[in-house]
């Protein structure tokens, strides 16, 4: 194989067939011109998207490859389940020595994905040990709370420094600190006073203090908040970055918005397979029995609606052999029942994803769903009736059908507006609201509905 003449540079990287069968040659070939040359200049979360598509022993051989700083970026990238494999691959030693080049809190998440043992072996491996000792404070901390998402690394200046002294130590301190957003000022107790921003310590005479510079306006989040907490703080206030303080109020570390979008993203997926029916934390590439272990509670209890559905369709078996017709629009009624329920429950949890002190009543959104409602149900109820009399239906067929189309309008847009409300009241994950559940219970409503009209102005 030709070794490249050129660095190639990947300004906007494009994984392609091609390239990776040049990378799995130069592999098994041992040219590590090659991988360095074409990744070098590559995002971190470019590569790991690289190293997905080959075993991971190649993939340990890439790494091995790279700068250490950039091998730990891409582990960090990885997801949890992907990560765990190549940690096997490494000893202590090698996992400390990556960890050295992350920020504490995302040292940590790896330290927590390790056996036990593995853990102290790594900690006491590390050479850095400020780090060990931010590490260790972190590890106390649950996983979903301000406390385990802050990172150790900031800089701050205690609010009697002088300009100058403050710059040298800004110089200082910076050497761990990847992203610099905020100054934070604290006294000599490191309670956090405020914060002070870069251009105005730049461009203060010498002769003044920080103390004389910073702004008391600083929002601040406790270590015990919850993440969900903390993500809504930050997006209401635009922050790139939140303090993290005690119950003394003393600084312990900040949260950074790439960790509350991590937060956010994970929410999100949680919440789009609970809307699934899925019931466990899955992937496409994870194994046959765990997805299929995922997804067979919410495909039982759709099961047994369906034989209840089935249930109710022969008790009136009698109604439909007298009006054949009748079967023809029980797809409707159970669709039109889904649809308006998933709409009335997913509005809602938008609306649960974003609370404010200043959301309406019980009473007050139950009146305009019911508005809405009555709305959609009468325009659905006339297209349908229209559609009917078009088609040369029976009148008194037509009307039983708009009728009880209005009446599971009415009703779906009720169980899906109160459902998520109360699952919420519960402490149950609202989005249960959106996904099989309320669908099951809409197709049997929508069911018993119709028959029932059927039974008293048809039969």
């Amino acid at each position: 194989m030709e070794k490249l003449e050129e660095k190639e540079h990947i300004d906007q990287f494009e994984l392609s067939k091609e390239y990776l069968e040049k990378l799995q040659l130069a592999i098994s070939e041992q040219d590590d011109q090659f991988i360095k040359n074409t990744l070098d200049e590559t995002n971190p979360a470019d590569i790991s998207t690289i190293l997905l598509e080959f075993e991971t022993e190649e993939s340990r051989y890439v790494l091995d490859v790279l700068e250490n700083e950039v091998s730990a970026e891409v582990i960090n990238d990885l997801d949890e389940d992907v990560r765990s494999k190549y940690l096997k691959e490494f000893n202590t030693t090698e996992i400390a020595a990556m960890l050295n080049e992350l920020d504490s809190d995302d040292a940590v998440d790896i330290i927590n994905e390790l056996p036990l043992k593995d853990r102290e072996e790594v900690i006491a491996s590390l050479e850095n040990k400020e780090k060990a000792k931010n590490i260790l404070d972190l590890l106390r901390y649950e996983e979903d709370v301000a406390g385990g998402l802050m990172a150790k690394e900031l800089i701050k200046a205690n609010e009697n420094w002088s300009i100058n002294q403050c710059i040298e130590e800004i110089r200082r301190q910076a050497e761990n600190v990847e992203k610099i957003y905020s100054v934070y000022v604290v006294n000599d107790q490191n309670v956090l006073l405020g914060r002070v921003s870069l251009k105005k310590i730049i461009l203060a005479d010498d002769h003044l203090k920080v103390k004389d510079l910073y702004d008391e306006d600083v929002i601040s989040v406790e270590t015990y908040m919850d993440e969900v907490d903390v993500a809504e703080v930050m997006r209401k206030y635009d922050l790139d970055a939140v303090p993290v303080v005690n119950v003394q109020g003393k600084l312990m570390g900040r949260i950074t918005i790439d960790d509350i979008v991590d937060v956010i993203t994970e929410l999100a997926e949680e919440e789009r397979q609970m809307m699934a029916g899925i019931s466990e934390d899955v992937e496409e590439d994870d194994s046959v029995w765990m997805l299929t272990r995922a997804r067979l509670p919410w495909l039982i209890i759709g099961m047994f609606g369906g034989i209840l559905g089935a249930q109710f369709i022969g008790v009136f078996e009698k109604d439909i052999l007298m009006v054949p017709a009748m079967a023809f629009f029980i797809p409707l009624i159970t669709a039109t029942g889904g649809n308006v329920g998933i709409q009335s429950s997913s509005i809602v949890l938008q609306s649960l994803a974003s609370k404010s002190v200043f959301d309406d009543s019980f009473l007050k959104r139950i009146t305009k769903v019911l508005a809405v409602a009555i709305l959609n149900g009468i325009v659905i109820a006339g297209i349908v009736m229209g559609m009917n009399l078009i088609l040369g239906q029976e009148i008194k067929l037509a009307i039983v059908v708009s009728i009880a189309l209005f009446t599971v309008v009415l009703l779906a847009s009720f169980m899906g507006t109160v459902t998520p409300l109360v699952l919420d009241k519960l402490g149950i994950n609202p989005a249960l609201a959106a996904g099989p559940f309320i669908t099951t219970a809409n197709d049997l409503l929508g069911l018993l509905v119709y028959f029932s009209v059927a039974h008293f102005l048809l039969i």
